[in-house]
């Protein structure tokens, strides 16, 4: 079996938006480097000064190399049918595998993390980044953060590693049923087979333990997979690889509470790679405020944090055609409502349908009485009821409560008259969550799909 222990030097961080500038790889046959292929790339674009102070390499050195297409094929036919080994192997491989596919060369090796195998063939250092490993191992490197000088480090790293694993992890690590060659570089397997095939919200940690990002998942340890297969050269991804060192997770009874965890812990946490989730907002409410002259009023104004809101929408017609059936339904003022603005009187009034309240015919007292009572009328007609599901484990089901059009909280039982003397006794054993329209809709949706589950209280 040959091997390619591979360092590349860049202008950043992530491939699909920076350029290769130096590339070294060792021909290892297992017991020994055979051949050596080291090349400086020009990236046809200016090299950032942070990347020639950590790496030494600047525009004047890089004027005369060959460009990657001139390079390509070469490099295509050393690496292609080979073992590709590097230290952080995610990084040298997305790199190369999507310089190359622009050219037209699919690279698709097996790979081997010397990070990876040094923690579990070496354990114990206090750093497994190169330099200070080397250090620790008394290997030499010399040209630290060039490709050539890296390279042969790793390769003298990589026959430390061979000569230690006695119980055959390398060739274990290089089966096609093994992840070990997705994961990134400073997560345990363990800590993924450990997960159990539950719905559930996991939790991507950093080295520091800060949580970095929040997902929901059907299947706990099948879904954490699936965020280390395929080498997508996108930022965020290459950002995973390089952060995450833990994994936390939490159980739930269905993937519905699932879902709305997680939107919870998104808005809670605000993890740095999440952003769908942090998006969603509600734009526009239903507000209720007094005015100069005492009539309470209505209007649908943007969201904001501190409105007085009595309904949320998701456009502005939507606020516009809810107020406007009240308007009609309830005999309220159109003027009073911000419905209508072009006129002293309202049009309703001046065809005598309006009961006075916008020229101050219909008393204060009167008209926010009305109003009030048209208020009660919609909350008492908003639906109440309980969702009971499956839960984490046996004879235990999980509940999930709305309460007059909002979401209330979730949680778990046992006993199966739970719910037989309504909602009050119960809502002191749920966890309480905010209610929000995305969170709401998609309780209504599951209720309309699975009323065999509905409990109207």
């Amino acid at each position: 079996m040959l091997y390619a222990i591979v360092d590349i030097e860049t202008t950043g961080g992530h491939a699909s938006a920076n350029a290769i500038t130096e590339v070294a790889i060792n021909i290892h046959d297992g017991n020994e480097v055979v051949e050596r292929y080291t090349t400086l790339i020009n990236p046809k674009r200016e090299i950032p000064v942070y990347i020639t102070a950590l790496t030494g390499i600047d525009n004047a050195m890089l004027a005369d190399a060959p460009a990657f297409e001139e390079v390509a094929f070469q490099i295509h036919q050393l690496l292609h049918d080979k073992v590709f080994v590097a230290h952080n192997v995610n990084f040298d491989y997305s790199f190369l595998r999507h310089h190359l596919s622009l050219y037209g060369y699919e690279l698709n090796c097996r790979k081997l993390c010397t990070v990876r195998l040094s923690r579990k063939l070496l354990p114990g250092k206090s750093s497994y980044g190169l330099g200070k490993l080397c250090s620790a191992l008394q290997i030499p490197i010399h040209n630290r953060h060039r490709a050539a000088g890296d390279a042969d480090a790793t390769s003298i790293l990589f026959n430390m590693l061979l000569e230690t694993d006695q119980e055959g992890l390398i060739a274990e690590m290089l089966k096609k049923t093994s992840k070990e060659q997705v994961l990134p570089p400073h997560l345990d397997k363990k800590v993924i087979l450990n997960l159990p095939q539950q719905p559930g919200v996991y939790y991507f940690k950093d080295r520091k333990g800060k949580i970095i990002y929040v997902g929901k998942a059907k299947d706990l340890r099948k879904r954490v997979f699936s965020h280390f297969t395929g080498n997508k050269p996108n930022k965020q991804r290459q950002d995973f690889l390089r952060t995450i060192h833990h994994v936390d997770y939490v159980t739930c009874g269905t993937e519905l509470m699932a879902l709305i965890l997680e939107a919870h812990e998104i808005k809670r946490l605000w993890p740095e790679n999440n952003r769908a989730m942090k998006r969603y907002e509600h734009k526009y409410d239903l507000c209720i405020f007094e005015d100069q002259n005492g009539y309470l009023r209505l209007a649908i104004d943007k969201h904001h944090t501190n409105n007085r809101s009595l309904q949320s929408f998701n456009s502005l017609l939507e606020g516009y055609n809810f107020l406007n059936q009240m308007v009609e339904k309830y005999q309220l003022c159109a003027k009073l409502c911000y419905l209508q603005k072009k006129f002293s009187k309202c049009v309703a009034h001046e065809n005598g349908q309006c009961f006075g309240a916008c020229s101050s015919i219909q008393t204060v007292a009167v008209y926010n009485k009305k109003l009030n009572a048209a208020l009660q009328d919609i909350q008492r007609a908003q639906p109440s009821f309980a969702l009971v599901d499956e839960g984490r484990e046996e004879e235990e089901l999980s509940c999930l409560v709305v309460e007059n059009g909002k979401f209330f909280g979730m949680g778990y039982f046992r006993d199966k008259n739970y719910l037989s003397d309504g909602l009050e006794p119960v809502k002191d054993s749920l966890s309480v969550y905010p209610s929000n329209n995305y969170i709401l809709n998609l309780i209504l949706s599951h209720a309309e799909q699975n009323p065999q589950k509905l409990f109207k209280l």
